[in-house]
């Protein structure tokens, strides 16, 4: 059926492009079709995986609001069955998805084509989904941006593999790298994050290649994702006005924690990486899993439930409500869930439960230096681009990315400063981002099984 749909496209295309007598034009707009249609898909699977994976952290509080007791139960089975669907069905969609497609990018050559679509397919996408919803229905603290990258990736990649011979050559490293992008522009509803996490994060290669491709593509999936979703921002407008430059200060300081805390956050989860690769057998496997998750569900039991899910709830409450100053423990419990969550080997990312650490440190630095709610505010945001600075070592992403989730334009070069210090301090601590290190192993993963 499939296979017949493409047919009648790519016929009615040929017809339509056919009567085009300019070949300069044709030859253009033929290049820019795959990258239209990638991007619609692209917006339609964002909001339909945002609304899974919404259900999925619903339907958790909704049981936890009814017997807490029943995290001991809904969390080893929630992490197990996520590792399993990953482990039997396709081992490349575990984890955040960034690091995947970093690595398909790079062997986006003749070489090593036929190793990206264990990367990048419609099964990565059905699985990534269904981990990701049962390990966030199960207490995983994890997000649905990496994977929404990961996912657009593969669409991307199959849009590229169902051109005709015929049409104008495109560059699949190009195609790859827009639609990563096109997918964190249609999560988090953010074109310039999307852009710009392209060009820092993503590509080695200069923007002037493939810039009007990336433009119209981020600005195509975004549009689409509004027009099912409608117009928001991820995390509303907090205030932050009246804030003299004095805060500039904590900004340093807090910015400084948090690069060498997600640095390290980082160092322990590729260990605990390396400690799960050591587990040759399913059962050592489960049984690792089983513990993690009684230790996740212990805490969220008799301690604090907001270890639980992406944290974005977190991040509201502390924005938007009176309730703005945490506990000290807080942040260190925020950073074991993702650390247990991100390494079980199921499918989820770290974008969001980044930002909540982030903003949880800020909160309390807050609470010590006894500031105002709109200053605490400003040391929230200051805070939830260190933290993911220090992950994902990409401070202009992160700062813009934040900037557009809460509309806050004064804060640019508050923000700013926030990514440049995590970024500094984050070095003292490791090298290389989280997301290097991962991308090498899935590539010596791949060539080392051929």
């Amino acid at each position: 059926m499939m296979k017949k749909i493409v047919r009648y496209i790519r016929k009615i295309l040929k017809k339509s492009f056919d009567n085009i007598r300019n070949e300069r034009l044709k030859n253009n707009l033929l290049q820019a079709v795959p990258f239209w249609i990638g991007s619609v898909f692209t917006g339609i699977a964002a909001v339909l995986y945002a609304q899974i994976f919404a259900f999925g952290e619903h339907t958790l509080n909704k049981i936890l609001d009814w017997h807490l007791w029943m995290i001991f139960i809904i969390a080893p089975a929630g992490f197990v069955l996520s590792w399993w669907l990953v482990k039997k069905y396709a081992p490349q969609a575990k984890g955040s998805g960034i690091p995947q497609v970093m690595a398909a990018v790079e062997l986006a050559n003749p070489k090593e084509n036929h190793l990206i679509p264990q990367l990048l397919s419609f099964r990565v996408i059905i699985i990534k989904v269904l981990s990701s919803f049962v390990l966030v229905s199960g207490g995983g603290a994890i997000g649905r941006e990496g994977p929404t990258i990961q996912i657009a990736g593969s669409i991307f990649r199959k849009v590229y593999e169902y051109l005709p011979e015929w049409w104008p050559k495109i560059s699949k490293k190009n195609m790859i790298l827009t639609g990563a992008a096109a997918g964190l522009s249609a999560a988090f509803n953010t074109p310039l994050g999307g852009i710009v996490f392209a060009v820092e994060e993503l590509s080695k290669i200069h923007i002037n290649y493939f810039k009007t491709a990336l433009f119209t593509a981020v600005i195509i999936a975004g549009l689409t994702a509004q027009s099912f979703a409608g117009s928001y921002l991820y995390l509303g407008y907090p205030k932050t006005n009246d804030v003299t430059l004095g805060i500039m200060f904590p900004i340093i300081f807090v910015s400084g924690i948090c690069g060498i805390l997600s640095s390290q956050l980082s160092v322990a989860m590729l260990k605990i990486n390396r400690l799960k690769k050591k587990l040759k057998t399913d059962l050592s496997n489960i049984i690792f899993l089983v513990i993690c998750a009684l230790v996740v569900a212990s805490i969220a039991y008799f301690v604090n439930r907001e270890m639980l899910g992406s944290g974005k709830d977190i991040m509201e409450r502390i924005l938007f409500t009176d309730q703005k100053i945490e506990d000290w423990y807080v942040p260190i419990l925020r950073m074991l869930g993702p650390a247990l969550a991100f390494t079980s080997g199921g499918a989820g990312g770290i974008f969001a439960p980044a930002l909540s650490t982030g903003a949880t440190i800020g909160s309390v630095f807050a609470g010590v230096m006894n500031l105002s709610d709109h200053e605490t505010n400003v040391l929230v945001l200051s805070g939830m681009v260190a933290f993911l600075t220090g992950i994902t070592r990409a401070p202009f992403t992160s700062a813009i990315l934040v900037l557009e989730m809460t509309d806050r334009h004064s804060l640019i070069f508050h923000l700013m400063l926030a990514g440049m210090m995590s970024s500094i301090f984050s070095v003292l601590v490791s090298r290389h981002s989280l997301y290097e290190v991962l991308k090498l192993s899935f590539i010596s993963d791949l060539r080392g099984n051929k």
